[in-house]
């Protein structure tokens, strides 16, 4: 019985490493020698995206309690330039991915993002990145 699932797309996707015993290393070629998954990377996925499942009330009560916005939360300069006329600052918090515009100004990062708090990835600039540093949690 072969386990199909849809593969992420390279953009979708942060690459991790780890590290197995050879035993469990060779269990896992094994399945993926008889079919039952297309890869050990399609293996490894499979079985994170299984136990997140047993934990999933907890991840959900969790991401309430902590206000987090799930999934993907992306910032343009338009976006910030909007907070910044408001006269606003933003706290971001975020499990899944943050991505702030590669043309966005590291000043009006700074003006405008107070905190950020990433269970997951932030994507920006190095400049931005630099100008946030000791807001990044």
């Amino acid at each position: 019985m072969a386990t199909t699932t849809s593969t992420p797309r390279a953009s979708d996707t942060e690459k991790i490493t780890i590290n197995l015993g050879y035993v469990d290393l060779g269990q896992i070629d094994l399945l993926v020698a008889e079919g039952f998954y297309t890869n050990r990377s399609d293996f490894i996925r499979t079985a994170i995206r299984n136990h997140l499942n047993t934990h999933g009330d907890a991840l959900r009560q969790v991401v309430a309690r902590k206000m987090l916005v799930l999934g993907l939360q992306h910032f343009t300069a338009a976006d910030l330039s909007q907070v910044q006329a408001a006269g606003e600052t933003l706290q971001i918090r975020v499990l899944g991915l943050a991505s702030i515009a590669p043309d966005v100004p590291a000043q009006l990062a700074a003006d405008t993002i107070e905190s950020i708090t990433v269970l997951g990835a932030l994507h920006a600039s190095p400049a931005v990145r630099a100008a946030l540093a000791g807001r990044i949690h």
